[in-house]
């Protein structure tokens, strides 16, 4: 049967769909051989495909999923030519993974490492919305107004304005103070860029949670496989159908792994409050006659 080829190259641990897709740009696959095209398919039963002019032997792999707590100065990308550590010189047997949800060099805490491409895919695709949570500490205290920008979304240096995002003080640390940021997009170095904009320069960044998969106490260096409802809740937040994220914390809590509750939305409003008043609106609605004409707003 033919499928797409980075599908195919994905699952067979050359990296991500998109990672994949710029290997076929680059010119370095060939099916037949014939260069490659984005769009191109192949069955891998019947097709030669080459990476490099080395023939793909094309198995069906064992699905992996490992979660670790990344220290801090330690490389997320697999790269030859970089001698600084890397995650895959922590974790054993890694040479067909890949990283999903990568930090950078200075910033620690949770990533997943899988050669499962069509789940990294959709975990990676900002489309899904996913949370990212992370505990955050900032050189100085933030005041209100720093604290409602970054909620609300931050110019930054390239002209592009971030994503609305939770943001709250948990703790202070001398001078300064641990927040928790709670997130659904994950442009590169985006809270160190935001806390540069703002005058918040970033002092430590920890990833505790991608959407239902929590670090929990899982020790600096350390990783372990993830069993099956915790795959399944990933899945689940990910399927894009009807009540995923319902899903996605059902079988969270069937092992403890629940995900952390927030009060606020994504735009810093508390959800309930703003629920009961949508309600009490709805209501008030249905028992008066209007008197004037509805108007349609537009819901951003």
């Amino acid at each position: 049967m033919e499928e797409r080829l980075q599908k195919i190259l994905s699952r067979s641990g050359f990296g991500s769909r998109r990672a994949c897709e710029e290997l076929i740009v680059m010119g370095r696959v060939t099916v037949n051989g014939k260069n490659a095209e984005l769009g191109s398919k192949a069955d891998p039963k019947k097709d030669v495909i080459r990476v490099d002019d080395a023939v793909l032997q094309y198995t069906e792999p064992e699905k992996v999923y490992i979660m670790l707590n990344k220290p801090r100065f330690v490389l997320s990308d697999r790269d030859s030519s970089d001698p600084r550590r890397s995650v895959f010189s922590i974790v054993e047997n890694s040479d067909g993974l890949f990283v999903v949800g990568r930090l950078d060099f200075e910033s620690e805490g949770l990533i997943l490492l899988t050669n499962d491409g069509e789940l990294a895919n959709k975990l990676s695709h900002p489309r899904y919305g996913k949370e990212k949570e992370y505990r955050v500490l900032v050189a100085k205290r933030p005041d209100e107004k720093q604290l409602k920008a970054w909620r609300y979304g931050v110019v930054l240096e390239d002209g592009e304005k971030t994503g609305p995002a939770h943001v709250q003080v948990t703790s202070l640390s001398g001078k300064g103070a641990w927040l928790r940021v709670v997130m659904t997009e994950g442009r590169k170095r985006q809270i160190r860029e935001i806390g540069k904009t703002i005058g918040l320069p970033i002092v430590r960044l920890i990833r505790v949670r991608i959407g239902t998969l929590e670090l929990g106490d899982l020790k600096v260096g350390e990783y372990k496989e993830l069993d099956e409802n915790q795959v399944k809740s990933l899945r689940a937040l990910v399927s894009g159908k009807p009540r995923a994220e319902k899903q996605a914390n059902a079988y969270a809590r069937m092992t403890n792994n629940r995900p952390a509750r927030s009060k606020f939305n994504k735009t810093g409003g508390e959800d309930k409050q703003s629920t009961n008043r949508s309600g009490r609106g709805e209501n008030m609605k249905r028992n008066r006659k209007p008197d004037f004409k509805p108007v349609k707003k537009k819901v951003m």
